[in-house]
């Protein structure tokens, strides 16, 4: 099958819902932020984590829902729910957590941050010594980039900037024009500053921060000379953010995306947060102005933006209240010898991110711009970041006479474009840039080096479960692996051709390639764990994952476990299969990892008669990851590097009872009981391979 299973169907009540996975996701964040024994910074920056990801929900998952009421659809997700009643349930599910999220901030998070001399102070407790700062500070740095807006019939409601910071303020009284007051709206400037630091002798602690929302409340009134304010409440629109490119209009991918992006902070409004101190007059006038409904609007008390405090645990020099610094480690083959590519004809190097350093990829790169002997570079972009040292050793090896072929993938979510960015700088120094296959994103994680060696042409490889962004690597756990094994080569070499010209997919010896085999592979390496345990042999899956939703692959998996099949799987995030139901997954056993890191690597293990046939790829079990994206899952051949795979990214996981979550049948989650021994996978791989900074 190369292609997604339109007439595919199972039973309804064999699949949970998408939606609600995901916000189930985002409360297991949230305990993170609720955690005691979590570093209270931490907690901090859990706590905006939750809200960034609310935002990204609301901005693809609801907007997604709402596109399809509006369109009058009644088609169901395999768990057979209507979208007006995914909609309700995914509703009244937001609403509690945000609500937990505010009480979490407001009552214990914001009063321990106070205690340790990180404060925030509020309008009501200014000195009239900070009231004076306060007010240099806003007719110095605010003021001037505020433009008021006055509602009437020659100044309509105006566009208003997804997620962007804005006051609806009711005035009366009539202006130097005999204009009577109603109401007007200040959209803060993105250039400002969320947070501000006030200096230390003025609040007598250490830390004291301000919001730019109560120093814009304060004198709000600056801006509308003689006339009265009744009231002043911050607001916040969050809209449809998903791009869309009509695959059949288009003839330029690069030039229709430029035409796109900025249509993206005008999107259809989804959701409208105010504070709690809004009127019901003014909630309503707003919710009218975008279109929403009253389940659409979140009364908060406090900012309607806690992604803004993600800075402060950044900005506050309080190690005790933060993890502990680390250095990543480095294998020993690579500390031996200051060479990469000789390092690699020796062995294959396997590395575990962020346990173990990202800089032996970028040696890599760095090494290959200045060999003489190194002819060509291809490399996949999905995000890497515009300032990213490895774009500076590919512009560096284009400009030394390289054949640099570089595929961009410009439809990567959020990164569109720092990618479109990325492209043109390297089409500048005379890369090849191409953006793979229309229609299809390219997630896979590749980089191959061409160098001329006695005998011929070698080739050098990484391939990774995460993405080219040295900033990530120091968060997200990954797996790299750096081979010049010649079949993973030729196959990885054969990947890059189908990217960059036309022509029949050629047959792959090692990698799994989607949109091609990797689900038929999958599958059939499920199935033959159900054939050995039906012929009284062993049958055992081990997983790891972001996701698991696609509807082929889970049924696979009820019928092994039905066979006697021991599966454990660990996903992350959103997990549509239901474990332990009685005669269809008693074999079943899903857990979530919440920890310090976050866990992005994608493992697959599959007993194979001993044999222990191990995988490592950038590629969830969804249905876009099979059939809508260019994926390769790879096999770890060397058996002392599967033996690690097995015990760093496998076993340790499954013997977590302290950051792990134990999943029931109806999606439901608790946090794995703990026995007398602590265990915790994060900090064991750091002890066994990192060094403290």
């Amino acid at each position: 099958m190369n292609g997604p299973h339109t007439h595919f169907r199972a039973p309804a009540d064999h699949f949970l819902n998408r939606e609600l996975s995901l916000l189930a996701f985002n409360r297991r964040v949230l305990a993170q932020a609720a955690d005691a024994r979590v570093p209270l910074l931490e907690r901090l920056r859990f706590l905006c984590i939750v809200s960034s990801n609310l935002d990204e929900f609301f901005e693809i998952r609801v907007a997604g829902l709402k596109e399809q009421i509006k369109l009058g659809g009644q088609s169901t997700g395999f768990d057979g729910m209507p979208p007006h009643d995914v909609f309700r349930r995914v509703t009244r599910e937001a609403h509690a957590l945000i609500a937990e999220q505010y009480s979490l901030l407001n009552q214990t998070i914001l009063p321990a941050l106070a205690a340790e001399g990180i404060r925030f102070f509020k309008r009501a407790t200014w000195t009239p010594e900070q009231a004076n700062w306060i007010r240099d500070f806003f007719f110095r740095e605010v003021m001037p980039v505020l433009t008021p807006i006055g509602l009437d019939p020659a100044h309509p409601f105006p566009r208003v900037l997804n997620k962007s910071l804005n006051f609806a303020v009711e005035l009366e009284g009539r202006d130097a024009f005999g204009r009577a007051g109603g109401a007007a709206i200040v959209q803060a400037p993105r250039a400002l500053p969320r947070v501000i630091q006030l200096p230390k002798e003025l609040t007598g602690v250490d830390w004291g921060f301000v919001f730019l929302s109560s120093i814009l409340h304060r004198h709000v009134g600056e801006l509308f000379a003689g006339m009265n304010i009744l009231g002043c409440y911050q607001f916040r629109v969050t809209r449809n953010s998903d791009l869309w490119v009509d695959d059949e209009e288009v003839k330029n991918l690069r030039t229709a995306l430029q035409g796109e992006l900025p249509q993206r902070h005008f999107g259809d409004a989804v959701r409208l947060e105010v504070a709690d101190n809004c009127s019901e007059t003014m909630a309503d006038f707003l919710l009218q102005q975008f279109g929403l409904e009253s389940a659409d609007l979140y009364r908060v008390p406090g900012i309607v933006n806690l992604v803004r405090l993600m800075s402060v645990p950044d900005r506050v020099e309080r190690p005790d209240l933060k993890y502990a610094p680390f250095q990543p480690g480095l294998p020993k083959a690579i500390t031996k010898r200051p060479q990469i590519f000789d390092v690699m004809r020796r062995e294959d190097v396997l590395l575990h991110h962020p346990f173990q350093s990202f800089a032996p990829v970028i040696q890599m790169l760095e090494q290959a711009a200045d060999d003489p002997n190194v002819v060509a570079i291809k490399m996949t972009v999905y995000r890497t970041g515009t300032d990213s040292v490895l774009l500076q050793h590919l512009v560096r090896a284009a400009q030394k006479g390289k054949e640099v072929t570089v595929v961009v993938e410009l439809m990567a979510r959020f990164d569109e474009e720092a990618n479109l960015n990325i492209a043109a700088r390297l089409e500048e120094v005379g890369a090849h840039v191409v953006y793979g296959v229309f229609g299809y994103k390219t997630h896979a994680k590749m980089l191959m080096v061409l160098r001329r060696e006695e005998g011929g042409y070698r080739r050098y490889i990484h391939l990774g479960t995460g993405n080219y962004h040295p900033r990530t690597t120091r968060f997200y756990t990954d797996f790299g692996l750096l081979t010049c094994n010649e079949e993973i080569a030729a196959d990885v070499n054969e990947v890059f051709k189908q990217l960059t010209g036309l022509g029949k997919a050629g047959a792959l010896k090692h990698l799994w390639q989607a949109p091609f085999t990797l689900h038929d592979n999958m599958i059939a390496a499920i199935r033959a764990e159900t054939a050995a345990a039906k012929a009284g042999g062993k049958g055992q899956i081990t997983a790891k994952m972001n996701s698991l939703l696609e509807p082929e692959v889970i049924e696979a998996l009820y019928e092994a476990s039905q066979a006697g099949v021991q599966i454990d799987l660990m996903v992350r995030g959103v997990c549509a299969l239901r474990p332990g139901v009685k005669g269809l997954s008693d074999n079943i056993r899903v857990r979530s990892v919440i920890g310090r890191f976050l866990e992005h690597h994608r493992i697959f293990h599959f007993h194979a008669n001993g044999e222990d046939k191990v995988y490592l790829g950038s590629a969830d079990w969804m249905e876009r990851n099979f059939f809508r994206r260019i994926e390769v899952v790879f096999p770890v051949l060397e058996p002392r590097l599967k033996r690690r795979v097995l015990k760093e990214g496998l076993r340790l996981y499954l013997h977590d009872n302290s950051q792990s979550w134990d999943m029931d049948k109806d999606g439901q989650y608790a946090i794995h009981p703990s026995r007398r021994i602590r265990a915790c996978a994060q900090e064991a791989l750091l002890a066994l391979m990192a060094a403290e900074d």
